[in-house]
């Protein structure tokens, strides 16, 4: 779970799904949880703007157009978490739609389960060119870059990553093991992936954008 590994007891009188929904997330923890039949494991799913942290045997999966999702691991501790930003940089506003403040977030979350910046490694998905309205603004490149640059800088290795192009993208990630897979999905601009990709603040996106390896299923 998000910041200790789940109680046994609990998890004994009841699912471990049913033990995370109870449990109140941390502000930008992700809380959507459920049992994905395809991968038959205990799922959360990252929506944009949150990050999820674990040591535990489960799957963190997201959906991506232009935004971006990390996935980092520490193979030492085997902590692993996922974050989903939709812009760069957001200024003044910590908030976790912004890649500076959520790769932060996500670093530190897991430095608190005994990761270490030395060991991390990353994963990094999305940048893609998928929203009709966004095109000339170059959002999935600059969020790619953004991450890039700044994993650089903390000098944690990127071992491999599926990033620009058309595509939307659902990514599959298992923290306790780092193994990653991604799903290229319609190459067409789809609404959905447009209409989740706005949400939480569209006047804060509108305002902003003015200024290893990978298994594939």
């Amino acid at each position: 779970m998000g910041a200790t590994a789940l109680p046994a007891a609990a998890v004994a009188r009841g699912s471990k799904v049913d033990f995370l929904k109870s449990r109140p997330p941390k502000p930008g923890e992700a809380s959507f949880f459920y049992r994905d039949h395809h991968f038959n494991t205990d799922t959360v799913k990252v929506l944009p703007g949150e990050y999820y942290v674990t040591t535990d045997d489960m799957m963190v999966m997201t959906v991506l157009g232009s935004c971006i999702a990390a996935c980092i691991w520490d193979p030492k501790v085997r902590v692993g978490g996922m974050n989903h930003f939709m812009l760069p940089d957001g200024g003044a506003d910590s908030s976790g739609r912004y890649g500076s403040y959520a790769m932060e977030l996500l670093i530190n979350e897991m430095m608190k389960l005994g990761a270490r910046r030395e060991y991390m490694q990353a994963k990094v998905f999305g940048g893609g060119q998928v929203m009709h309205s966004f095109t000339t603004m170059n959002v999935g490149e600059r969020n790619t870059a953004f991450v890039l640059d700044y994993l650089q800088t903390e000098r944690i290795a990127v071992i491999s990553k599926d990033v620009l192009d058309i595509h939307p993208r659902k990514v599959c990630y298992f923290p306790a093991t780092g193994k990653a897979m991604v799903k290229r999905l319609a190459h067409s601009h789809p609404e959905t992936i447009e209409t989740q990709e706005r949400k939480g603040n569209a006047a804060v996106v509108a305002t902003s954008t003015s200024g290893g390896s990978v298994d594939l299923f």
